[in-house]
């Protein structure tokens, strides 16, 4: 198992998270971004530059992905492509996308989508709560143990 993170919205104690699990347990983790950022030395992260432009970093995690891996995202598109492509995906409040949840997920985005291109404000997410980072934390240690496991 590898873990990708679409880095360039994930919040930074959540990439902090990651990084302390990813040599916690030796396993890849990539983080992809159309910027650049600073990123621990370590044998067990990566960071890969990809060209500005919508989608482009998505794009190239579905590219790398294989059945098994991680994706960390709050990108509901993306975590449908990662689950049709075999894959996990967890967003930064510690819900892992599923076959069973991601298209009343999408049609939920698309509905907003539609509201705001119509004129409705519509309020953002709210901010990233101590329990969020907690859901996350224990959510992504449910998913490393299994694999090690396995």
């Amino acid at each position: 198992m590898n873990i990708w993170v679409d880095a360039d919205a994930c919040p930074v104690v959540i990439k902090d998270i990651l990084f302390k699990a990813a040599d916690r347990v030796g396993v890849l983790l990539t983080l992809v971004a159309n910027q650049s950022m600073q990123i621990p030395v370590s044998p067990n992260i990566k960071f890969i530059l990809v060209a500005p432009g919508f989608d482009v970093a998505d794009n190239e995690i579905v590219k790398r992905l294989d059945a098994g891996d991680l994706v960390i995202t709050a990108d509901i598109p993306l975590a449908a492509e990662v689950i049709e492509k075999g894959g996990l995906a967890l967003n930064p409040r510690g819900e892992l996308y599923t076959t069973d949840n991601i298209k009343a997920r999408l049609s939920m985005r698309d509905f907003m989508d539609t509201l705001r291109s119509s004129g409705v404000q519509t309020a953002g997410p709210p901010a990233l709560s101590k329990s969020d980072r907690q859901t996350f934390a224990n959510n992504l240690d449910k998913l490393l143990t299994k694999h090690l496991k396995s």
